[in-house]
């Protein structure tokens, strides 16, 4: 059973206020990675660490269920319905090419001691070619589906020494395993099926166009 944060407070002897326990809390559930090795959100994962199951049984009535990875050392909120904040299809793919990407180098043993994946720009596109069977995004698109990415814990952007030809790089962090899984799955199938609906409806106008101009 939870002990409210006023108890675990008091347990702390101090250290840690009833608000300290709330902020975690609420950037757990804004942010959905927290990770050790971010200096901005150490506190709030030490403490969801330390009381994991307190805040597992805080969040469970809202839906979202947490995992935790003590290896690379995060945690993650994942709602258990897919509603949520709309996602773009370019968003969509850009995610399934990064998760695949991790994929191919946890497969070759390319996985950073952090658990990170370095994606440079030249294989990214040629990946993105192979899996979405288009050009990947301009780079002025890429750097703001970064920020995106960035915001769900599962990618971040480096930028590049002056001698690189590559302005940026961008490293997969190791929660896109729990985040991107299934559900994105479903949002692509989501996009194909809208984008079908649009065809048809196309189709639907100018067949009506046709059979006006002919009357």
């Amino acid at each position: 059973m939870k002990r409210s944060w006023n108890t675990l407070s008091q347990m702390s002897n101090g250290v840690y206020a009833v608000q300290d326990f709330e902020r975690a809390a609420y950037r757990l559930v804004t942010e959905q990675v927290l990770y050790a090795s971010d200096r901005g959100a150490r506190m709030a994962y030490h403490l969801i660490e330390d009381h994991f199951d307190d805040y597992l049984a805080a969040l469970a009535p809202l839906g979202i269920r947490l995992e935790r990875n003590a290896h690379y050392r995060y945690v993650v909120a994942m709602p258990a319905h897919g509603e949520g904040t709309p996602v773009t299809l370019e968003e969509t793919l850009l995610l399934l090419v990064l998760r695949q990407r991790y994929d191919e180098a946890a497969r070759q043993g390319q996985i950073e001691d952090q658990g990170e994946v370095v994606v440079e720009l030249p294989e990214l596109q040629e990946a993105y070619q192979a899996l979405a069977g288009r050009a990947m995004p301009d780079v002025g698109t890429l750097r703001t589906l970064a920020r995106t990415l960035k915001r769900w814990g599962v990618c971040r952007l480096v930028e590049s020494e002056r001698d690189d030809p590559q302005p940026f790089h961008l490293r997969a962090r190791p929660a896109i395993v729990e985040v991107v899984g299934e559900q994105w799955l479903q949002r692509l199938d989501q996009h194909n099926r809208d984008d079908d609906e649009a065809d048809d409806d196309s189709d639907e106008a100018q067949s009506t166009e046709d059979d006006d101009a002919a009357a």
